[in-house]
């Protein structure tokens, strides 16, 4: 069993209940108690939960969004295909926003040889840039979300303004017809509205598991999306409620 498999047992236990034990935890996998506090060392290295004794509690209050740190061991394999099949909808020459989130970080990974202008909306995703020998690549103005490392702020709006892109990739929180596409953070949606209104066609890239949720700040109706990008967890009648609005709906 990989340490990744581990890893990401360990934040389903934490948004299940809270808390994880080292025993639990030991027997599930058939690996030794100093296997699995490796484990969670290395996890609370990185932000994600914090040590106790026996075991480890979540760090994330009730209600808040989950780290970066900790989503981005979240559904991994997913983030990948539905980024490989995102980055198939682009031809050379375009020019494309990418939002951050985790599966736009993804993205910018896949999008890093290709002959494009990108507009990263992440330091995640700049950094998966960095060095790309074909792309070109255009800095948002605006400050730096500590903690998702998502470029916000009003700035953002004004480095936006009287620039068109081809496409705009849009993560997100939560999705559904009723209340559309949201975030959690209010700057992060009001970066997210920005780049809605300079792109020409808009793609939602978004794991199964996001559709039926809600945050707290609205970013768009989901009418206002052209295609969504999804895996194959996403519920099959909301996909057809997809595609009856006229989305294009690509299944990774």
């Amino acid at each position: 069993m990989s340490g990744n498999t581990r890893h990401e047992a360990i934040l389903e236990t934490l948004q299940s209940r809270g808390r994880v034990e080292v025993g639990e935890v030991a027997s599930r996998f058939s690996v030794s108690e100093v296997t699995v506090r490796r484990d969670l060392d290395q996890l609370a290295q990185a932000g994600i939960l914090r040590r106790v004794r026996g075991g480890a509690v979540s760090v994330r209050m009730r209600g808040e969004g989950m780290p970066f740190a900790m989503r981005k061991l979240e559904s991994s394999a997913a983030k990948e295909r539905i980024a490989i099949a995102a980055a198939a909808l682009v031809v050379d020459g375009e020019a494309v926003c990418v939002d951050s989130g985790t599966t736009g970080a993804e993205l910018a990974r896949q999008l890093v040889n290709r002959r494009l202008t990108i507009m990263p909306f992440s330091v995640q995703a700049l950094t998966a840039l960095a060095g790309s020998p074909t792309a070109r690549i255009l800095l948002p103005a605006g400050a730096v979300n500590p903690d998702e490392g998502a470029i916000v702020g009003p700035l953002v709006e004004q480095s936006l303004r009287g620039l068109r892109f081809d496409t705009v990739f849009l993560s997100c929180c939560g999705a559904s017809l009723d209340e559309g596409v949201t975030a959690h953070d209010l700057e992060d949606a009001a970066a997210k509205r920005a780049m809605l209104s300079s792109g020409r066609r808009v793609v939602l890239i978004a794991e199964g598991s996001k559709f039926g949720r809600s945050a707290m700040s609205i970013t768009c109706s989901l009418r206002d999306i052209d295609v969504v990008v999804t895996d194959e967890s996403a519920p099959v009648d909301v996909l057809d409620q997809l595609r009856a609005e006229g989305i294009e709906v690509i299944v990774a």
